[in-house]
Parts: structure tokens; C-alpha cells; sequence
């Protein structure tokens, strides 16, 4: 792909005291590889600048439509968010969060594009497909 994308990926977990922090961190890196979650009062944070893995998982899950509708209700301006649940984020599966939190939380995704615009980002990440295929092979 030509186009150079420029954006800042906050990612937030909650850490239970019944939980292994380890483990939380892990279902973050498994979903966003570039990731390096720090501790701090009861959850982990990271920042990345890439959603490229992430990206992968759901080309790969075959729910790039189900991602799409997600990034573009959430979409305000150039900032859009989702969540993810945590068991399936340290199996290395993407199962977005949708209602209630579950019992343990979240992990939680801020997705915020600084160039070229959002939409256009959403379309990188997760492109629009026909018949379940991307459009654009890419």
C-alpha cells in the first residue's frame, strides 16, 4: 500500500487482583504485536502506532464487515474506539465486546488518525469486502 498512515493506538485493560497481569498483557500483544503494556493502578496501558497485526487477525477471521460497522458507529471526527474481550485476546482471537462489560472487563481500543483521514484508515484496516473478500486484495 502507497499511502503512509499516521496513527495513535491507545490500548487499556483492567488487571483484576484475580488475574496474572502477564497473562492480560499477553491477550493485548496478541492482538497488537508492537505493543508494550505498562502496569498502572489496576490496568495495563500501551500506545501504538500500527494496527497492522490487528489487521491480519481480522482478514484472517474472515470479519472485516463486522469491524467495519463497529470503527464507523463509534467514528467521531478522527477518532473511533471499540472493545475486545480479554479471554479471546490471549487465545489470539479478535471477539469484539458489545452491551455489557464482562465481569472481568475489557480491553479497551482508541484508535485516533492523524493522517490522511479516518475513514480511509478504517478502509486500510479493515476494507470493504463482496461476497466476504476484500475488495482490494491489499
Amino acid at each position: 500500500m502507497s499511502a503512509v498512515y499516521s496513527v495513535d493506538v491507545s490500548i487499556t485493560a483492567p488487571v483484576n487482583d484475580t488475574e496474572v497481569t502477564a497473562r492480560v498483557a499477553d491477550a493485548i500483544r496478541n492482538l497488537f504485536p508492537e505493543a508494550d503494556p505498562v502496569h498502572r493502578e489496576g490496568e495495563l496501558v500501551a500506545e501504538v502506532h500500527t494496527m497492522e497485526g490487528f489487521s491480519e487477525e481480522l482478514h484472517r477471521a474472515e470479519i472485516l464487515d463486522t469491524a467495519r460497522s463497529i470503527f464507523f458507529d463509534s467514528l467521531s471526527g478522527d477518532t473511533f474506539v471499540f472493545d475486545l474481550k480479554k479471554q479471546a485476546a490471549f487465545e489470539g482471537r479478535v471477539n469484539f465486546a458489545v452491551g455489557d462489560p464482562s465481569e472481568l472487563g475489557d480491553v479497551h481500543v482508541e484508535v485516533t488518525v492523524r493522517e490522511p483521514d479516518a475513514e480511509s484508515y478504517v478502509d486500510y484496516v479493515a476494507p470493504p469486502t463482496e461476497d466476504g473478500q476484500p475488495l482490494d486484495p491489499e
